[in-house]
């Protein structure tokens, strides 16, 4: 009898050993949704080297982005007002066909070439603009400078 209830027992153990090992299948989860922003806003970066612009929703959270250089240009072309007006069409156009964006408020910052280009890009494709605000940093005083302090 003791033959049986070993022969019975191994199969049982082979099989729970089996049933452990058994990894749960992942449960795929479905793509979120875009998200339908009517009103955003602009951020554009000028400087004299590359523009980039981002259009995020009114709490900040990026919507799209793009940049001169990010859209072939190299060198010293990407500080263009060309380059920042292909830049900006693109961001335009994700927003608006992906986020069904209508109007926005535009924040500029640097003195580069691509400024009023990149502004009029958004015009352009049917974006309404609120407002304009020039969000560049203005020395005033600054740091002490390098050396030592004169008498």
């Amino acid at each position: 009898m003791a033959e049986e209830n070993t022969e019975k027992t191994a199969p049982e153990v082979e099989q729970t050993a089996a049933e452990t090992t058994a990894v749960a299948p992942k449960v795929k989860r479905g793509k979120k949704g875009k998200r339908i922003v009517q009103a955003g806003e602009v951020h554009i970066q000028a400087t004299f080297n590359n523009t980039i612009i981002s259009a995020t929703d009114k709490t900040g959270a990026t919507l799209a982005a793009s940049s001169a250089g990010a859209n072939g240009f190299r060198g010293s072309k990407k500080g263009t007002a060309y380059a920042a007006q292909i830049a900006a069409e693109k961001v335009a156009e994700i927003v608006k066909r992906d986020h069904g964006t209508t109007s926005v408020d535009v924040f500029v910052k640097g003195i580069g070439l691509g400024r009023d280009s990149a502004i009029r890009a958004f015009s352009a494709q049917g974006i309404t603009i609120n407002s304009i605000t020039d969000k560049t940093p203005i020395p005033h005083g600054g740091c002490r400078p390098k050396g030592e302090r004169k008498p």
